[in-house]
């Protein structure tokens, strides 16, 4: 006798005006303007929490920037005005934003795919969870810290030396032992992340470019790049151009304070690894290590996007966050348009452009 198989019931798709991919700062701020636009509109989020890549970050993490040039459009942070956020209080703001005002969310849903939708004007966006949503525009707002990018001789470490990327780095205790751990990287979060180990009494080797630019980070410089427009010099300027083209500088005060540790020691740039678990650097080597914290930067990984807007490097291909597929477009990319482009206050000028932009059919 023959069963029945059973039916499997499909959701019929989601139809909306705009989807946002993404519920970092990017994705929140350009739902602020959609909502204000009166448009139909959902906001894709991959984890189970807004916010969930600052939830991931080191515990002892904080804000570059003050409270008061932090905020993102329609809510200044409440408290302290210039009081530097640490990470948890940076999660609560981004709750309490979407929460604020009302924010349609749906969480848990990684996008896997997104391509033009079959037989009508629009794009179609598949997820793991087996939703799938069709709208005319689409904003991916999924920022800049993707796919951890080490260097490829760090696979010559033994296997005895624990590796972490700064993405997975959280605490001290993720390196277990006493000895000696190096940190990877001439940014602020390897500054940061070295000082949190150095704290622990251990060892700590700074792999550190140190020719790198290093600036103070007070009330005072703020308010003046501020009232100059600094942060809001687009990159397709003469100006924004030759900023571009310049490294990003790390706080000055950062640096000092991991100087201040006795056991940390700076060997400049790593360029490679040495036999027993040693990384060279250019002014000297380490000793054999127990741990390396890789704080090297991501690249990005757009595998889901079947759309003509990637270079072949897999990097977005955009004009201000627009793109060549007209109704989509990035935010919250590292210099989308401005140096504070990929930052909490700079979510909201292009979040408002972009959505303005798009709506207006360019």
């Amino acid at each position: 006798m023959a069963f029945p198989l059973p039916t499997v019931s499909v959701p019929p798709p989601v139809v909306l005006d705009a989807l946002v991919i993404g519920a970092g700062q990017a994705g929140l701020a350009a739902a602020y303007y959609l909502q204000k636009r009166g448009v139909t509109f959902r906001v894709l989020e991959a984890e189970p929490a807004v916010g969930a890549a600052w939830a991931a970050r080191y515990d002892s993490l904080r804000l570059f920037s003050p409270a008061w040039a932090s905020g993102l459009p329609g809510r200044p942070w409440l408290g302290n005005p210039l009081h530097y956020p640490t990470r948890d209080e940076t999660v609560a703001y981004l709750h309490d934003y979407a929460a604020q005002f009302n924010l349609p969310i749906d969480t848990g849903q990684c996008v896997t795919r997104l391509a033009p939708a079959p037989d009508q004007p629009g794009y179609v966006v598949h997820t793991a969870a087996g939703r799938t949503y069709l709208a005319c525009y689409v904003i991916i707002a999924t920022g800049p810290y993707m796919q951890p990018r080490v260097p490829a001789w760090a696979s010559q470490l033994p296997a005895a030396v624990v590796q972490l990327h700064s993405r997975h780095y959280q605490r001290p205790g993720q390196l277990p032992g006493t000895g000696p751990v190096a940190v990877v990287g001439s940014g602020n979060s390897a500054l940061q992340i070295a000082a949190d180990l150095a704290a622990t009494g251990r060892p700590v080797l700074a792999a550190f470019d140190e020719g790198t630019n290093a600036a103070p980070n007070n009330q005072l410089i703020w308010a003046g790049m501020t009232a100059t427009g600094f942060l809001r010099v687009s990159r397709h300027t003469v100006l924004g151009r030759w900023l571009h083209s310049k490294p990003d500088g790390v706080v000055s005060g950062d640096l000092h304070h991991l100087r201040s540790f006795a056991n940390a020691m700076f060997i400049g740039r790593a360029t490679g690894v040495l036999p027993g678990g040693v990384v060279q650097g250019k002014r000297a080597a380490t000793p054999p290590l127990e741990g390396v914290v890789w704080a090297t930067g991501y690249r990005p990984h757009y595998p889901w996007i079947e759309l003509p807007i990637l270079a072949p490097d897999g990097s977005p291909q955009h004009q201000r966050g627009l793109t060549a597929a007209l109704g989509v477009a990035f935010l919250g990319l590292s210099w989308l348009d401005t140096r504070s482009s990929a930052l909490l206050n700079g979510a909201g000028a292009d979040a408002r452009r972009v959505v303005a932009a798009l709506l207006a059919g360019q």
